[in-house]
């Protein structure tokens, strides 16, 4: 393996993280940038993620990131031809006690804010929208219907792609 003696950027790491770091440079027009691996892209904790795509959160921030992460996956997609394994299935957030309730109820308002689409429900209304589910002790839900999952790997490997085509390096280190 060459290493280079020099990089403006030395990413270590490619799993989702670098790889988005390494994707969002290089179309900022970044040039120079090198991502460091031990093992193949993935292969750290990226692979067992739950990829789980939740648009209520407890700040407008995360709320606009997650917004703009969801649109970036159908355009990396288009990019790259790598699929993502973006899925609009909707979520469920459980509340077992009336605190949890409380902050997820206060995610809504702020959801709200922001034109999201979000509804408090009782127990029995979850078991029907997810019948796998024990509800015996939830006291309430949120039912987030344009939430969704992605597969990590697939957007991890996507960004690299993306980040490959316009110029970025992607090396693996020895142990």
């Amino acid at each position: 393996m060459n290493l280079p003696s020099h990089a403006r950027t030395v990413i270590i790491g490619g799993g989702i993280i670098g790889c988005s770091i390494a994707y969002h440079l290089a179309r900022e027009g970044r040039k120079d940038i090198v991502v460091l691996e031990r093992s193949k892209l993935t292969s750290g904790t990226t692979w067992h993620a739950a990829g789980l795509v939740r648009r209520l959160r407890p700040s407008g921030t995360l709320t606009k990131l997650t917004d703009y992460s969801i649109d970036l996956y159908g355009e990396l997609e288009v990019e790259t031809g790598q699929a993502t394994g973006w899925t609009q299935a909707g979520s469920l957030t459980l509340a077992t006690n009336p605190d949890r309730l409380t902050n997820i109820k206060r995610q809504i308002s702020l959801g709200r804010a922001f034109g999201l689409e979000a509804e408090v429900v009782d127990g029995a209304r979850a078991e029907e929208l997810w019948p796998l589910i024990e509800t015996d002790d939830v006291i309430g839900a949120v039912w987030s219907p344009a939430d969704g999952r992605v597969n990590p790997s697939d957007v991890a490997l996507a960004l690299s792609k993306g980040a490959r085509a316009r110029g970025c390096r992607s090396l693996k280190i020895p142990p």
